[in-house]
């Protein structure tokens, strides 16, 4: 089959703004959705409002939110002609700045950011719409004496990358977010310690398993935005320290670095490295009986767009370019419904209608919306347009059903690569 592929990045644009919180703008085209988190603050009162929950639930948690704002940066940034074929420019432009926004409220001194914004343990134990959460949600932040390098280094990838993106539609907001960028990542480098050890209510639903491959990152991407080779030198310092290679996704960076730096510096070890990395995926890693790529149990559809992303830049450099993007069709397909069905909410035959989400759970105000809610067999009273869902197993098992989180959750992670790897094959011409 083939697929609109305009149509889906159109729709994953939508997914964020069924995400956003706090006061949503006039132009809002999710209007299921409603002003919420309005009192979101620091410590010292200041205004966390903003930003994006994480996934099914009302967390804002930055890590994962700033490894999104990169991702969809990235995409926009060196497949923009994908997103204006689209007609989805001007919606990832405005997905972006709803995240960086939100990053210069939440870095609130120079050494000093917001990490998360709501108790992982207390908002998992609520089920109802954002608009009604009476909860407290504390602010958790990291500091000089409770430093995060990884959280504050992707934050300024985010920035760093937003900022190229913004350099030619808004110069003065791209100046902005590049002076953050530098000051977080000089925060991150300065301070060094891994954020989940910082606070722990983070722990309930993140863990972060170290902060190296984030400094590396993070160094990539101001060396991109500023050309100043101090950052090269932080790469080579701390690159060697990396403890392992796990590709790429919210947790690892070093593929999405490797492919970053092949490209920036035209070192041959970087690319060689990408070459046998993404080699060996498509050639040896397990695939279900129906051709997905599987690498994790959760989140498998996710995970494998973020291997896809980075195979498809390295296809961009001129590594095994039509093996690469022809590998990467077939994945995307099998997610539109090679595989027997979509995976995508809104979009194609047989999408899923109970996503694990619970403002698209609940009906329309007044009505109650609370565990009975979660437990009915009733589809979702709103469609989640352009959720890619968590996925299905290793044999291609899957169960549209709310309960089943690891398989049936959504998430801003999930969608950043996906829309990217779209942006991608829209651009090389493979859209319906």
């Amino acid at each position: 089959a083939s697929y609109d592929y305009k149509d889906v990045l159109e729709k994953s644009l939508l997914f964020y703004e069924a995400q956003r919180s706090g006061k949503l703008p006039s132009d809002q085209k999710v209007t299921w959705r409603k002003d919420s988190a309005l009192n979101d603050k620091g410590n010292d009162g200041e205004d966390l409002t903003g930003g994006y929950y994480d996934a099914g639930d009302f967390v804002k948690f930055g890590f994962q939110m700033s490894f999104a704002i990169t991702v969809i940066a990235w995409g926009v940034l060196d497949h923009k002609e994908g997103y204006q074929t689209a007609n989805a420019l001007d919606d990832a432009l405005k997905a972006i700045k709803w995240g960086t926004d939100y990053f210069i409220k939440a870095h609130t001194s120079e050494n000093e950011f917001y990490a998360q914004v709501a108790s992982g343990t207390v908002d998992h134990n609520y089920w109802g719409r954002p608009e009604d959460m009476t909860m407290e949600r504390p602010a958790f932040k990291i500091t000089t004496s409770a430093p995060g390098s990884d959280l504050a280094a992707e934050t300024a990838a985010a920035l760093a990358a937003a900022s190229l993106v913004f350099q030619s539609v808004d110069s003065s907001y791209s100046t902005t977010l590049l002076q953050h960028a530098v000051q977080l990542f000089n925060f991150a480098n300065t301070y060094r310690g891994k954020y989940t050890d910082a606070f722990a209510d983070v722990r309930c639903c993140y863990n972060s398993s170290g902060y190296e491959d984030e400094l590396v990152w993070g160094a990539a991407w101001l060396y991109r935005a500023t050309n100043d080779n101090s950052y090269l030198q932080v790469i080579e310092e701390v690159y060697p320290t990396i403890q392992y290679y796990i590709g790429f996704n919210w947790d690892q960076k070093a593929g999405g670095a490797d492919v970053l730096l092949a490209k920036l510096t035209g070192d041959s070890s970087y690319s060689t490295k990408m070459e046998n990395y993404c080699d060996n995926m498509f050639n040896s890693q397990q695939k279900t009986p129906k051709g997905l790529i599987f690498i994790s149990e959760w989140g498998s559809l996710s995970t494998t767009t973020y291997l896809l992303q980075i195979c498809l830049e390295a296809a961009a450099l001129g590594i095994n370019t039509e093996t690469y993007q022809a590998a990467a069709k077939t994945q995307i397909d099998y997610m539109l419904g090679d595989g027997g069905r979509s995976y995508v909410v809104g979009f194609g035959d047989n999408y899923p209608t109970h996503a694990h989400h619970r403002s698209s759970s609940c009906p329309d105000a007044p009505a109650t919306c609370d565990w009975t809610q979660y437990s009915t067999p009733d589809s979702n009273p709103h469609v989640l347009t352009g959720a890619l869902v968590g996925g299905p197993g290793a044999n291609d098992d899957y169960e549209d059903v709310r309960s089943d989180y690891q398989h049936n959750e959504v998430g801003c992670v999930y969608n950043a690569a996906f829309q990217g790897v779209l942006a991608t094959l829209i651009e090389l011409g493979y859209s319906d």
